[in-house]
C-alpha cells in the first residue's frame, strides 16, 4: 500500500510551473509597459531640453528672421512622430538675454500614436550675441 501511494504522488505537480508562469504573465507585461512609458516620459524631457538649447542657440546667432530661425532649429532635430504637436519659440530679442521654450506632447507607448493630455516643457536661455 505504501508503494501505491508513492506512485500516485509522482507527477502530481506536472504543469505547476506552466500555471504559475501563466498567472504571472499579466503582471510581467504590465510592469514592462509601465517601465516603457516611463522611458518615453524621460526621453521627452531630454528631447525638450535639447530642442530648447538648439532653438536659443540659433536665435542668438541669427541676423534676420530670428524667431523663425529659432522655431526651425527647435523642431529640426526632432523626428516626425515627436514633432507633431510640438511648439518652439524664443522671447527677449533686443533685451540682451534670449530665452526659448519648447513643449512636447508625451506619447502613449509609441510616438506618433495617441498622446497624453499633458506636455513636457524645455527651457533654455543664452546671452544675445553682439552684432557689429
Amino acid at each position: 500500500m505504501g508503494e501505491r501511494m508513492r506512485t500516485s504522488w509522482r507527477g502530481g505537480d506536472r504543469g505547476q510551473v506552466t500555471i504559475e508562469f501563466l498567472g504571472m504573465t499579466p503582471t510581467i507585461i504590465v510592469t514592462l509597459v509601465v517601465l516603457w512609458q516611463l522611458v518615453l516620459v524621460g526621453y521627452a524631457f531630454t528631447l525638450a531640453g535639447n530642442a530648447a538649447d538648439e532653438a536659443v542657440r540659433a536665435g542668438t546667432a541669427a541676423q534676420y528672421d530670428r524667431d523663425g530661425k529659432c522655431r526651425q532649429a527647435g523642431l529640426d532635430k526632432l523626428s516626425g512622430a515627436w514633432r507633431e504637436g510640438t511648439t518652439a519659440g524664443c522671447n527677449g530679442f533686443g533685451t540682451g538675454y534670449i530665452t526659448s521654450d519648447v513643449s512636447i506632447k508625451v506619447p502613449v507607448l509609441f510616438p506618433g500614436a495617441i498622446n497624453f493630455p499633458f506636455t513636457v516643457k524645455g527651457h533654455a536661455g543664452a546671452v544675445e550675441e553682439a552684432t557689429n
